[in-house]
């Protein structure tokens, strides 16, 4: 028996990077898997938007574990998509355990009074308001289920500390902590657990492209893979520059399992000890 045999999970932004990885680290354990990605580019995100190709190679991976996957494009800013994606994950899988609200972006990097109207309405659509309509979706589900559940909402180490350039993100993340608790106390009586995971950089598009090189590099005109993870080294405790996607999944899916099921409320950080340096 897997950890979450039986189970079925809902995740957000599955069609690559963390939500793929969540999907087929779940799929592994036993779990059938309801997945939805924009699959379409984010005007100011500066690395190349995940595709349809990219969900579909993630149904491929977790057909291949012989696990059930209901996948479609949907918009975490569109209630109503979410809603309908979810029903019908449902109707077909036939239940919900866990959710993984994972959809997020990264936008542009700015100090605060130059950071564009849009730009920061966007990132708070996406990065807050989204996580909150993933789970206004969900939580009828296991609520109807009557066995609990688990929801893990992806905040980042940018949710616990502040970064310079990236007040959107931040604050946006930071969001994600306060709804985390609010949930988390509102569904106790339920049984439903809510938590949030803290990654420091993730070895994914997000982060390898070169505007965060450039980011973390200024001084040099084109900054490398290399060149920036001398740089993001600084930021962790341990002696490494990231930590990879099945990282943040490994722990996503001891907080889904049964071993921490009494474990709600809680900020974990998988950072390698960027939280404490």
């Amino acid at each position: 028996m897997g950890r979450v045999e039986g189970k079925v999970a809902f995740i957000t932004g599955a069609a690559r990077g963390q939500g793929r990885s969540h999907a087929v680290r779940l799929a592994e354990e036993g779990a059938d898997i309801i997945a939805i990605d924009i699959c379409e580019a984010i005007h100011e995100n500066q690395y190349p938007p995940a595709t349809e190709e990219d969900l579909a190679e993630t149904v491929r991976q977790v057909e291949a574990l012989d696990r059930r996957i209901v996948a479609e494009k949907a918009d975490v800013r569109n209630f109503d998509q979410l809603k309908a994606v979810v029903d019908r994950g449902v109707a077909e899988l036939g239940r919900l355990d866990i959710v993984s609200a994972n959809a997020g972006i990264a936008g542009t990097f700015n100090r605060s009074e130059d950071i564009p109207d849009d730009q920061w309405q966007n990132m708070i659509d996406i990065n807050l308001s989204g996580v909150w309509r993933t789970c206004k979706a969900a939580i009828p589900h296991l609520k109807a289920g009557g066995r609990g559940g688990s929801i893990i909402l992806t905040s980042s180490d940018a949710g616990l500390f502040a970064y310079e350039n990236i007040s959107h993100y931040v604050s946006a993340k930071h969001g994600v902590v306060g709804l985390m608790r609010t949930l988390a106390l509102e569904l106790a009586p339920d049984m439903i657990r809510v938590n949030s995971i803290h990654p420091t950089t993730v070895n994914t598009p997000m982060i390898n492209n070169e505007a965060t090189f450039k980011l973390f590099r200024p001084d040099l005109e084109h900054p490398t893979l290399e060149d920036f993870g001398e740089a993001a080294k600084v930021m962790n405790a341990l002696p490494i520059p990231w930590v990879e996607a099945v990282d943040i999944s490994n722990a996503l899916l001891w907080l889904a399992s049964d071993e921490a099921r009494y474990v709600t409320g809680v900020p974990l950080p998988v950072d390698a000890g960027a939280a404490v340096k």
